[in-house]
């Protein structure tokens, strides 16, 4: 059963991100370059983190995402956002300083705290820029992982502040980007 609901995982992973960057390729959304360089950071942290904690099949979703939030990162580079504010560069760097202790630790658990807690800064600038500007973004990437990350939580074969935290976190970060995004855009038909 956890095999399955794994696989089920990644491929909402997957339903989620190709759009979104074919979206990106005819610039119909404009990601963040800030947020996507440090999901970069964070998600192959805590896949990694995942991996050696125990998560067995559950991993796999994460993985998988991670390949795609890597390639939607250089992508954002040429076709990302370009409204860049000086808030959004103290996020960065606050999001960053993060992999300081990380660093000196080398403990697996910390590190995902610290990496998750760098995730949900990072989100700021796209939340930031999504509640003022909805048209940038599409919801279904941020609708699929919310669902890949609930079935992700069941397919884990161990369970622990590094498996799940993650997880937990972008259930509530994506389910706010998807409620901007619709918002905004039910707030543009009216």
């Amino acid at each position: 059963m956890k095999v399955t609901l794994a696989l089920v995982a990644t491929i909402f992973a997957i339903i989620g991100n190709v759009p979104y960057l074919r979206d990106v390729l005819r610039k119909k959304v404009q990601p963040h370059p800030y947020t996507w360089l440090v999901w970069s950071l964070v998600s192959g942290i805590s896949f990694l983190g995942q991996y050696v904690k125990g998560a067995g099949i559950g991993a796999l979703p994460t993985g998988v995402a991670e390949s795609f939030t890597i390639i939607i990162f250089f992508f954002s580079l040429r076709y990302g956002f370009r409204n860049i504010k000086h808030i959004d560069t103290v996020f960065l760097i606050c999001a960053l300083l993060g992999l300081i202790p990380w660093y000196i630790t080398n403990d697996p658990t910390l590190s995902v705290v610290i990496v998750v807690a760098m995730d949900v800064v990072a989100f700021i600038p796209t939340l930031r820029k999504t509640w003022s500007q909805p048209s940038t973004e599409t919801p279904t990437l941020y609708s699929m992982n919310v669902l890949r990350h609930i079935l992700t939580l069941f397919s884990l074969e161990a369970y622990n502040v590094a498996t799940t935290l993650h997880s937990f976190a972008m259930i509530v970060t994506n389910s706010m980007m998807t409620a901007f995004i619709v918002r905004g855009k039910s707030r543009f038909r009216r």
